[in-house]
């Protein structure tokens, strides 16, 4: 009897730990195609991304997903490899060198004549019902002269898992780059 016990025992220990998931990390996709290296010049337009901020809900390792109208689940086994703000902020940066030829697009500040753009985003997750959530605002500041955009991007994912999820989601996000560098090159 004692015997069946063991051998029951060590089955229950040995299905419970095959259940045990690994950790996953997950690093936002860069531009499709490499940034091209900007050297400037004198009539060169030069921009400091100085910050991209997240609510302290994405702030966290955990990639988020939304499970209700209500509810989000904070990832304990998908995580992100880097903190969030950074790597929008360093996507961002080479998002907006590709897209802006003739400009300088740094992550740290550039000198006087720089215009300025601070981005927050308030969501940045996927949702129960198979779509992706990118949104927030952005403040420029050019010449002294500040431009405030909401954005809010809704896309479908093709997929399930977090995999194309982070896809997903870094895809809506370069959209988003893009609409910025088209405002960008708008301004005198």
């Amino acid at each position: 009897m004692k015997k069946g016990w063991v051998v029951s025992a060590a089955m229950l220990l040995a299905a419970c730990s095959s259940n045990v998931e690994e950790t996953n990390y997950y690093q936002l996709p860069g531009p499709v195609t490499p940034a091209t290296q900007s050297h400037g010049g004198q009539n060169a337009r030069l921009l400091w991304v100085e910050q991209v901020s997240v609510p302290d809900y994405l702030a966290g390792n955990g990639v988020v997903y939304q499970t209700s109208d209500v509810k989000y689940s904070i990832g304990t086994q998908n995580l992100w490899a880097s903190p969030l703000d950074q790597q929008l902020r360093t996507t961002l940066v080479s998002n907006l060198s590709q897209q802006l030829p003739g400009w300088v697009v740094a992550s740290q500040p550039l000198g006087h004549d720089q215009d300025t753009l601070n981005v927050t985003v308030t969501g940045f997750h996927g949702r129960y019902d198979g779509r992706v959530i990118v949104s927030g605002e952005w403040l420029l500041n050019h010449q002294g002269q500040l431009s405030k955009r909401p954005f809010h991007i809704e896309m479908t994912q093709q997929q399930d898992g977090y995999d194309a999820m982070v896809k997903v989601l870094g895809e809506a996000w370069s959209r988003e780059a893009s609409e910025i560098a088209r405002e960008l090159k708008r301004m005198p």
